[in-house]
C-alpha cells in the first residue's frame, strides 16, 4: 500500500475519508503488469474530485506510482482512494486542505469460470437506494447502502474471512439489483445493469442515485460503435422480468450474464457475447 505516493498503510484518524466519507475511488485490474482501462478511471476520478470539491492528484504523479506498483504486484485488483485529507471537528470542509490519496493491491477475485460462461443467479434486494442528484453517478467512500444490499445475499454472515466480493452465498447468488424509492431498477450491489429488449440496449437512468462506472461506459461505446439502439432511462420491475437479456458489468467481474432472477430462467445471451468478447479483447 502506498499513502501519498510513500510506502505504508497509516492515515491520521482525522482525516475526513475515515470521519466523513469525504473522498472517491477506483477499482481497476492489473494483468501482467498493465493497468486495464487506466486512462478511463483517471477522467473519472477527476470528475467525481471535481463534483466533491477535491483536488484531484496530477495524472502524472497518480501513473508514476501505479507503474511503480504494477512493477511489484503485476496481476491483481488495484484501488485507489482520494480523501479531501485531514481536517479539524466538524463537517464543513477546511479551504486549502490537501487531499490524501492511497493505493491498495489485493487478490484477484476467484469466481466460478461458469458465472461469464454460462450466467450467474442475481435477486431482488429490500433495501432501497435514496435520492441525492448531487451524489448520484459519483463513486464516493459513503458506500453503506450497498453494504447493507450485499450483506442480504450472504444472509448476513459477514463473520466470513474472505471478501464479500469474492465469496458466493450459500443460496449460489452471484449479485443482487437494487431499486431506488420510487421503484426503478437502478444497478447491482457492485455493477452496472444493461437490459436487452426488442433489439435494444437499455441501462437505468443514475441522475438520482447509482455509480456511473467505466464499464459502463464502455458497454455504451460498444452500442454507439455497432450502431445498436440504446436508451438511458427509468425502468420499471415489469420491464425488467420482461427483457429478453439482462447482464451486469463492472472493471473486475468483466461482464456476467443473469441466467436466473425472480423465478425466472434466461440463456443465450447472444448480445451480451459479443460485447463480452470486445471488452476482453480490448483488455488483453
Amino acid at each position: 500500500m502506498l499513502v501519498n505516493g510513500k510506502p505504508g498503510n497509516f492515515i491520521s484518524i482525522r482525516d475526513r475519508g475515515l470521519l466523513y466519507g469525504d473522498g472517491v475511488f477506483r477499482t481497476l485490474v492489473a494483468s501482467r503488469g498493465k493497468a486495464q482501462q487506466w486512462p478511463l478511471h483517471y477522467l473519472k476520478l477527476q470528475h467525481d474530485c471535481a463534483a466533491l470539491g477535491i483536488a484531484c492528484p496530477d495524472e502524472a504523479r497518480l501513473s508514476a506510482e501505479l507503474n511503480g506498483l504494477l512493477a511489484q504486484h503485476p496481476d491483481g485488483v488495484v484501488k485507489l482512494i482520494v480523501t479531501r485529507g485531514q481536517g479539524t471537528r466538524g463537517y464543513a470542509p477546511q479551504t486549502g486542505a490537501g487531499a490524501t490519496h492511497l493505493w491498495d493491491v489485493s487478490p484477484l477475485p476467484d469466481y466460478p469460470a461458469d458465472w461469464a460462461t454460462h450466467g450467474i443467479k442475481a435477486r431482488l434486494c429490500q433495501l432501497r437506494l435514496c435520492h441525492q442528484q448531487r451524489l448520484a453517478g459519483i463513486k464516493h467512500l459513503n458506500r453503506l447502502e450497498n453494504v447493507l444490499a450485499a450483506a442480504e445475499l450472504s444472509d448476513g454472515q459477514l463473520s466470513d474471512s474472505r471478501s464479500p466480493d469474492s465469496r458466493p452465498s450459500g443460496s449460489g447468488i452471484a449479485e443482487g439489483l437494487l431499486l431506488d424509492i420510487a421503484g426503478n431498477v437502478i444497478e447491482g450491489t457492485r455493477s452496472n445493469l444493461f437490459l436487452v429488449s426488442n433489439g435494444k440496449l437499455i441501462t437505468p437512468d443514475l441522475s438520482r442515485c447509482g455509480v456511473a462506472g467505466v464499464q459502463r461506459d464502455r458497454v455504451m461505446a460498444w452500442a454507439a460503435q455497432h450502431k445498436m439502439p440504446l436508451q438511458v432511462r427509468h425502468i420499471g420491475m415489469d420491464e425488467l422480468l420482461r427483457a429478453d437479456e439482462l447482464f451486469v458489468v463492472n472493471s473486475i467481474i468483466g461482464l456476467w450474464s443473469i441466467s436466473e432472477l425472480e423465478q425466472r430462467r434466461l440463456s443465450g445471451f447472444s448480445i451480451a457475447r459479443q460485447i463480452r468478447k470486445k471488452l476482453y479483447e480490448q483488455d488483453a
